[in-house]
């Protein structure tokens, strides 16, 4: 006779149980792994973090140590041979099928976990029960799920123990570097590779995580979604967790034309959005009026200029540079807003003896960019003096 265990369940509430508790685990991975213990963005209640804690010993065997240091490793080495999951460098196909083996190796590089792992929770029940006996939590997570569902019991074991290695160390790291929109023109290749954070709690908003990691809400435009914050926010109201940062979205206040400290402060916190905005204000309205033809040949057209010439320059190879000089070289007024595009970025890179220096910088930036004469990129320098943190929302 089957067994189909005490809550004697059917085939397609067997399925609902197995979204249930896999959901469990990714808001695991992404509230307490990744938002609170790798980037600090924010505190959880001990009884939350144990909770997850547990969770993640019974459904994937991982150390929160280790998890942590290969994450920060990635943002450390993005897109270098020192990355430990970047299509880039391994190829898509590698990093689908083989991420889990990825972390693995990882895992075992003994410079990382002390490099990378600092600050974690590594408590008594951490060394001496999470880390020690990892396969043991998922031995009794299928010993209670063949109790409770018998039969089905295996199925949905094994989908819980498949399920992080495909989504978060396969497809996260694979199609969220490789395939995909972006929002921020970070130096990685970093992708949102849905608008709608569900299916792995708001991982899927990679791009977004890339430009602010220390951000505790990874959506950043009014139609993306982030289930996870979400979640945050529930915890926040239930007074189980406190955000400690969110990724700020600069304010413009109007008519302000003398830039001061706190202009330069949200400058350089929000770059992001700055080089952002340079692109969809400055660069866009010029490719269009220096490119297009006709309207059925402009769309495309102004699509992939704009691309191109938005695009950190270390991560254009060697066709795209040839490409984007040819560019330059035949339109004088792109020349000047792509070069302002560059010195614009050199300023918060920059590292000046003062911060008054470093706005001394920024306002001459502004008097040149006014006296260009063009239009698109005098407005945009107008707009840049009004930029303020003062009363800006979390992005």
């Amino acid at each position: 006779m089957t067994f189909y265990g005490i809550l004697d369940i059917g085939a397609w509430q067997a399925v609902l149980v197995t979204l249930a508790l896999t959901h469990v685990t990714i808001a695991a991975v992404t509230i307490f792994l990744h938002r609170s213990q790798a980037h600090r963005a924010i505190d959880l209640h001990p009884v939350v973090s144990h909770f997850f804690r547990f969770w993640l010993w019974l459904t994937t065997g991982m150390v929160t140590l280790e998890w942590v240091a290969v994450h920060r490793r990635h943002h450390a080495r993005c897109e270098t041979a020192l990355d430990p999951h970047s299509p880039q460098v391994f190829g898509l196909r590698k990093v689908l099928t083989e991420g889990a083996e990825l972390y693995a190796e990882a895992t075992g590089d003994a410079d990382t976990l002390e490099r990378f792992g600092k600050g974690v929770t590594n408590d008594w029940v951490e060394r001496n029960l999470y880390s020690r006996f990892r396969s043991h939590g998922l031995g009794l997570m299928l010993f209670v799920d063949l109790l409770l569902f018998g039969v089905y019991g295996v199925v949905i074991w094994a989908v819980q123990m498949l399920w992080i290695p495909i989504w978060a160390a396969g497809v996260v790291n694979g199609i969220g570097h490789y395939a995909g929109y972006r929002n921020f023109e970070t130096p990685d290749a970093s992708t949102n590779f849905m608008p709608w954070g569900i299916l792995i709690g708001g991982e899927e908003l990679h791009n977004n995580h890339h430009a602010f990691p220390s951000s505790a809400r990874l959506s950043s435009t009014w139609w993306e979604f982030d289930l996870g914050w979400l979640y945050i926010r529930l915890l926040c109201m239930l007074r189980l967790a406190k955000v400690r940062r969110v990724a700020p979205e600069p304010i413009i206040i109007p008519g302000k034309r003398q830039m001061d400290l706190d202009t330069l402060s949200a400058i350089i916190l929000s770059r992001m959005h700055v080089i952002a905005r340079y692109g969809k204000d400055v660069l866009t309205p010029v490719v269009r009026a220096e490119l297009c033809r006709d309207a059925h040949h402009c769309r495309r057209l102004v699509r992939r200029s704009r691309k191109l010439l938005a695009k950190e320059g270390s991560r254009l190879d060697a066709a795209a540079r040839l490409r984007v000089e040819q560019l330059l070289s035949q339109h004088q007024t792109l020349a000047t807003v792509y070069q302002f595009k560059e010195r614009l970025q050199d300023i918060w890179e920059r590292r000046a003896p003062t911060q008054e220096a470093l706005l001394d910088i920024l306002q001459d930036w502004c008097q040149q960019a006014e006296a260009t004469g063009i239009q698109a990129l005098e407005h945009f320098s107008l707009n840049l003096r009004g930029y303020s943190l003062e009363g800006a929302r979390a992005a």
